[in-house]
Order: structure tokens, then C-alpha cells, then sequence
């Protein structure tokens, strides 16, 4: 991970403002690729390890972006994990899920080259998804979040629910959940674990150490090895240590009145998830009204969709296009 510099706390503060979302104030600057004419259509790229990387301005703050798939329909933003950047999403799984419908990846505020300092709350993050997701110009988007980002889209989906659609959440569970404040320890743990084997801390973090989840392990890392020419910035520790903390915080809160998602949920997870433990998974299925459970992976962990994206993708496509 790179260093950053922290921002002044009157900057931290004002990021931790629930700002009005009315027409008025949000942000209308649009990439211009994203509004080329019709005439001229800016060429679609035919997979993620190639899809460009763009930006849109937030509140005069640059969020850094990828589209991949269709332009028309209802778009599925892909709300990321713990320290995770645009090059950390499976491009098996982006690739699959664009086939039919247009994915778009970001990275909030703070995180990889994104401008901005990241806020320490997992609600101040679900507020600048919702600035940036209005500020691609879009009023309905189905949202997929994985760990960290199923805690952002719960809350997004509680706030703004003529905003979302569908959810899919996976790797993930709901506020105070069993294990989740532990994250940041575990977290720790692996990486120095990871440092002295010469390993990456995802062999420990997501996945098995079966030799079956270790194989899984050595094909994902491949897999996102595959871009090789504008990759991300890697988190800085400033904000990783921010994510840690609204991590924390998330895992201590009072469990929440789930009723008010509305919307119909997909979940999914490995049957031994460490990090977010399975049991959380199980619980959200039961919990959210129209809540729908997809059996447990066998073999796997917090990188569950990833390790069986040949399973997941087929699935989330028939939950989303019902």
C-alpha cells in the first residue's frame, strides 16, 4: 500500500454531513464519454481488463470510474470490499454480469484515484455513492456490494429507495452482526501472516486453506493480474485505516430495523467466511422481507462469488432480469 496525507478534520467533518439531495445540488458534470452523441458512440470495450478508466466530478471531487456492457437499462453498480480498488474485482465476474447488463465500478471517495479524503462511517460512504451515482445522471440502479460494500448498500437502499431497485449482497452482514467487529484485527493478522509466508493476505482472507480454495486463490489472483496497462492506484494506508474504523464502528452498532429494505434482495457467501462470518449471511436472508438465499459455496470463503462466479454470475442475472 502507498502512503497518503490525511485531510484537516474540518474537511472530515464536512464529509460526514448528510448533504440534500435535490435537484439543486447534485452534481451535473458527466464524463464526456458518457454523453458522446449517438452519431459517435465511444467504442465498447469487450471485457474489464480493458474497460477505460473515466471520471466524474462529485462536489468538485473527481471519482474514478469503469463501464463495461450495454447502455441502456438499468445499471448495476459494484460497491467494493475492504482496501479494494478498480482492479480488484474478478473480471470473470464483471465480464459475465456485463454480457447482459451495464456494470459500472468506482471508487468512492478517498480510495485508488478517486480525490478526497475517506470518511471513517459507513453511512458517510453510502452518501457519496448516491452523489456519485446521481451524478452519472442516473435516478434507479440495482447495486451489488461485497463486504464493506453490502454494508454501504444497505444503508443506501434504506435511505434512497426510490433509488435501487434490486440488491444482490454478498460476503456481507447487517449492522452488529456476530464477528464483523472483528475485522480489523483479522485484517491485521492475515497481512502480517501474508508478509512473512510471501504470500497475498486474500490466500487467508478469502479463501479456504483447503487445497481446493487454495487453487481458487492462485486462479483469482491470476485473474487480476490479467490488466496490465492503466491499473488503479493501490489504497493509501490513511484510508484504509478510515475503512477499518467505519468497519468497526458498523460491527458495534445496534442491530437495525431490516424491514425498511423494501426491495427484493439477493445473498450470497461461502459456507467459511472468516472475515464477515457466514452465519451473518443466513441472518440478512431471514431478516429482509423479500430476501433471497443463495446456498451457501461449498469450499469457500469471503471470496465466495469469486471462487464460484461460474455459479453466481447465471444466478444474479436470472435475479436481476425477473
Amino acid at each position: 500500500m502507498s502512503a497518503g496525507t490525511a485531510q484537516p478534520d474540518a474537511e472530515a467533518a464536512r464529509h460526514n454531513e448528510k448533504p440534500t439531495l435535490t435537484p439543486q445540488s447534485r452534481p451535473t458534470h458527466q464524463d464526456p464519454a458518457m454523453s458522446a452523441s449517438s452519431s459517435s458512440p465511444t467504442p465498447t470495450p469487450s471485457s474489464y481488463k480493458n474497460a477505460p478508466t473515466r471520471s466524474v466530478a462529485v462536489q468538485g471531487v473527481n471519482f474514478a470510474y469503469r463501464q463495461l456492457g450495454p447502455d441502456d437499462g438499468v445499471p448495476l453498480i459494484l460497491l467494493n470490499h475492504l482496501s479494494a480498488v478498480l482492479d480488484n474485482w474478478d473480471p470473470r465476474g464483471v465480464d459475465g454480469l456485463a454480457a447482459r447488463r451495464r456494470v459500472i465500478t468506482y471508487d468512492n471517495r478517498g480510495v485508488g484515484a478517486s480525490g478526497g479524503s475517506t470518511p471513517d462511517t459507513v453511512e458517510a460512504m453510502a452518501r457519496d455513492t448516491v452523489l456519485f451515482i446521481r451524478a452519472l445522471g442516473f435516478d434507479q440502479v440495482d447495486l451489488l456490494g461485497l463486504s464493506m460494500g453490502g454494508f454501504i448498500a444497505q444503508v443506501i437502499a434504506a435511505e434512497e429507495p426510490d433509488l435501487v431497485r434490486k440488491l444482490l449482497l454478498a460476503g456481507t452482514g447487517p449492522a452488529g452482526g456476530p464477528g464483523i467487529d472483528k475485522v480489523a484485527s483479522l485484517t491485521v493478522q492475515d497481512m502480517l501472516k501474508a508478509t512473512l509466508r510471501r504470500k497475498d493476505p486474500k490466500h487467508y482472507l478469502f479463501f479456504t486453506q483447503t487445497e481446493g480454495g487454495q487453487r481458487a486463490a492462485r486462479e483469482f489472483l491470476a485473474r487480476l493480474k490479467e490488466r496490465t496497462d492503466d491499473r488503479d492506484k493501490a489504497i493509501s494506508v490513511p484510508s484504509f485505516r478510515a475503512q477499518l474504523k467505519a468497519i468497526k464502528r458498523w460491527g458495534r452498532t445496534a442491530p437495525q430495523d431490516l424491514s425498511r429494505i423494501q426491495q427484493p434482495v439477493l445473498v450470497a457467501n461461502g459456507e467459511s467466511d472468516r472475515m464477515v462470518p457466514s452465519v451473518n449471511t443466513i441472518d440478512l436472508a431471514a431478516r429482509l422481507p423479500r430476501g433471497e438465499l443463495e446456498p451457501l459455496y461449498p469450499d469457500a470463503g469471503h471470496g465466495g462469488i469469486f471462487q464460484h462466479h461460474d455459479r453466481f454470475v447465471p444466478r444474479a442475472l436470472a435475479f436481476l432480469e425477473r
